[in-house]
């Protein structure tokens, strides 16, 4: 397996579990994960939520750990890297206002770099205009933006352990579909392990 070298895109208030559980799941196997948020330079953090689901009409939110980041988001190239994985959580909602992230997000899908998106996350795909005619998941509450920038709604399950791929692109609805969300990523990264 060779090694790929994954850009990460955070922001304050990105969803923890989203967040770190990607990032060490893929430094684990042996990838380079570079984490950027606009604004931030190598060495800053960025604070996140725990979002849980607890019997309510919608998720609950906590504070939960700073975030280190690793890499500056003014020095990225996206041509230097082979993948992108966009967490969920609140970040996603002021992400997409900042042209600069939308581009790079555009430049993954139109070079049919892999990408993981996950929860909140697809709000990034769909202001970067990049799922017209795809299938994939969200958190249920981003459905309406999916649908409405032309992808084709893949079902959460009741547990949202499910994910989905669509050719490079592998999305899922919360964090309870790590498993199954990163499984499908490293498949179509083409990471093999070994039992």
């Amino acid at each position: 397996m060779a090694a790929k070298k994954i850009l990460m895109l955070v922001g304050d208030f990105v969803e923890d579990y989203e967040a770190m559980v990607p990032f060490q799941m893929l430094t684990m196997v042996g990838h380079t994960v570079h984490t950027v948020c606009p604004g931030k330079k190598a060495g800053d953090t960025v604070r996140t939520a725990v979002h849980d689901f607890e019997g309510d009409q919608t998720y609950s939110e906590k504070r939960g750990h700073n975030f280190a980041l690793n890499a500056t988001f003014a020095k990225i190239r996206p041509k230097n890297y082979d993948a992108l994985v966009i967490p969920g959580g609140r970040s996603p909602e002021y992400l997409r206002l900042n042209e600069q992230v939308l581009d790079i997000v555009r430049h993954f899908a139109k070079e049919n770099k892999p990408i993981a998106s996950i929860c909140h996350g697809q709000q990034l795909l769909t202001a970067a205009g990049v799922v017209e005619g795809k299938r994939c998941t969200s958190y249920p509450a981003v459905r309406p933006e999916l649908i409405r920038a032309g992808a084709k709604w893949e079902e959460v399950n009741a547990t949202f352990s499910n994910a989905c791929v669509y050719g490079t692109l592998v999305t899922a609805a919360a964090w309870p579909g790590h498993p199954e969300w990163m499984r499908k990523f490293l498949d179509v990264l083409g990471t093999k392990i070994e039992p």
